[in-house]
Parts: C-alpha cells; structure tokens; sequence
C-alpha cells in the first residue's frame, strides 16, 4: 500500500451512522489522505462545492437525500460531475441496486461488510488516476505559459518592426504575423491539438 504522499488528496466519505464514518476513517487512515465526513447528502454537496475530492464514497441508505439522489446531483453539477463515485449500501439490498448506481454515474459499486483491502485498493486507483489528472493540468497550464512567452515575444518583435520600418517597408512583417496568428490558433486550440 502507500505511504504518506508528498500529495495528499481529499477522500470524502458520507455516511448518516457515525459507526460507519468511524470505521471507514479506519479503514482509509493507512492511505495518508485527508478524510472528509459528511452525515448527509446535504453536507456531502455542501463539502464537494467547497474544495476538490479525488473520490466519494457514498452510503446508499441514508434518510432524507439517498446516496442516489446524492449522487445524481453530484453528477449534474459541472464543478463535480467528474468526481469518482464509490456507492456503498448493505448485502441485503436488491441487485437492481448496482445497475442503478452505474447508470447514475457511480464509478463502483460496495456491499458491506467492506473487505479494507478491497476498498483500500480500489480508492487507490482514484487517488492515482486524481494526481495524474492534476499533473496533466499543472503541465498543460506550463505549456500554455511558454507558449503566451512566445507569442508576446513575437509580437515585441512585430511592434519594434512597426516602429523602425521605413515607409511603405513591410518586408517581414507579414510573414511575422501569419507565424503569430499560427501560435495563436494552436494556444486557442489546446494541447491536443499538437
């Protein structure tokens, strides 16, 4: 299992029965993560609307708001919709229970009792694919920021042609302004594009 990371992540767990929140803080405690208590699908909304989670785990039985209603909503936010989901109810419930988690956008399906292991390496892979998804952005956004040096370097040049260019002397320029224009269109059109 892992260590402590240079990088923690936020895990929030949603359960109305503190014996429940308890021993999954247990259970998740050798992750090194920080860990997320909501008792409700109110305050799990509230807690996913105020700061970023790499995965929720999500109890399906819970008065008021259900894990399902909960989770629908989670999923139709923008801010939250891509948050992994892992629901987590009972043995007794139905089999209709997972197929409607999965159609709700749930990314896994739990029945207690939970094995640890099993739930430990399964929020493992959230973690991962979250820090991946973080470093993918944290280089996106650095190529973006090369990229607008580029380009205002070139348009330093353009602007110091412009004022030093005798009359009617456009040489060059206009070559500079199509590779500006392609610097542009390919920052505009994102890192994929490449």
């Amino acid at each position: 299992m892992s260590t402590a990371t240079p990088d923690p992540c936020s895990i929030l767990i949603v359960d109305d029965m503190e014996e429940n929140l308890v021993a999954l803080e247990a259970v998740l405690g050798p992750l090194h993560q920080h860990l997320v208590r909501a008792r409700s699908g109110e305050q799990a909304l509230k807690a996913l609307l105020r700061q970023d989670f790499a995965v929720v785990l999500l109890d399906v039985l819970m008065p008021g708001m259900d894990g399902f209603e909960t989770a629908a909503n989670i999923k139709r936010l923008d801010q939250t919709k891509d948050v992994p989901i892992i629901l987590v109810t009972g043995a007794e419930v139905g089999a209709d229970y997972a197929y409607r988690g999965y159609a709700l956008g749930a990314a896994d399906f739990l029945t207690k009792p939970i094995d640890p292991w099993v739930l430990r390496t399964k929020v493992n892979v959230f973690l991962d694919l979250h820090r991946k998804n973080r470093q993918l952005t944290a280089r996106r956004t650095a190529g973006n920021g090369a990229r607008l040096a580029e380009i205002s370097e070139r348009l330093a040049d353009v602007e110091l042609l412009l004022r030093n260019r005798p009359d009617g002397d456009t040489s060059g320029l206009v070559d500079r302004i199509a590779d500006l224009e392609r610097a542009v269109r390919h920052l505009q059109a994102g890192p994929d594009a490449e």
